[in-house]
């Protein structure tokens, strides 16, 4: 979108941990407001009409009506927290927040390098996007303690830990599929 521009390409201007997202991991994103020719966005319009604040719960309006159901539908990252995510940023200040993330990055990163067959990054996306840090952390103990795994053939590591993760999940209520909006008939 011409005129919006962002600093911060791992945190969305409306919650979206776009650091954690295939499509940034893959390059085919560059993040919000990230580059040149930049899907038209009505969040970033609505940005730059409010004095081009860097994240909307920054905006006296916030949350406006955008926000109603915003957290319903999935597209190429998961939507669930993304309210909760902009509130837990405004809460804990924005620094703090983003630090979070750069850790769960590295914390995917790490999945992704050692445990993903090609066929589990999209979990792995979701399950460090949902959980927290501790949970996360708790996990990789356990495949670390699993020394067996250290000579096992990468499907069977990846099987490994994506039942792990799925644990979580149900443990938590969770679903790690992305929910996409039924397409009308």
């Amino acid at each position: 979108m011409k005129g919006f521009h962002r600093e911060n390409l791992r945190f969305s201007l409306c919650g979206l941990n776009c650091g954690l997202c295939p499509m940034h991991l893959n390059r085919n994103c560059p993040g919000c407001g990230g580059g040149e020719g930049n899907q038209s966005c009505a969040i970033a319009a609505c940005s730059l009409q409010h004095g081009a604040v860097a994240f909307c719960f920054q905006c006296t309006e916030f949350p406006c009506e955008k926000y109603a159901h915003i957290d319903d539908f999935d597209s190429f990252i998961t939507h669930r927290n993304q309210k909760a995510d902009l509130e837990k940023a405004k809460r804990i200040g924005i620094d703090a927040y983003c630090a979070e993330q750069a850790e769960k990055s590295e914390l995917l990163n790490f999945l992704l390098s050692n445990y993903n067959d090609g066929r589990r990054k999209n979990l792995f996306c979701i399950a460090v996007n949902l959980l927290d840090t501790a949970e996360i952390k708790r996990i990789l103990r356990q495949l670390s303690a699993h020394t067996e795994l250290n000579s096992a053939a990468l499907k069977e590591k990846a099987a490994y830990a994506a039942a792990l993760f799925q644990d979580a999940a149900n443990q938590h209520g969770m679903e790690w599929k992305l929910r996409k909006k039924a397409s009308r008939p």
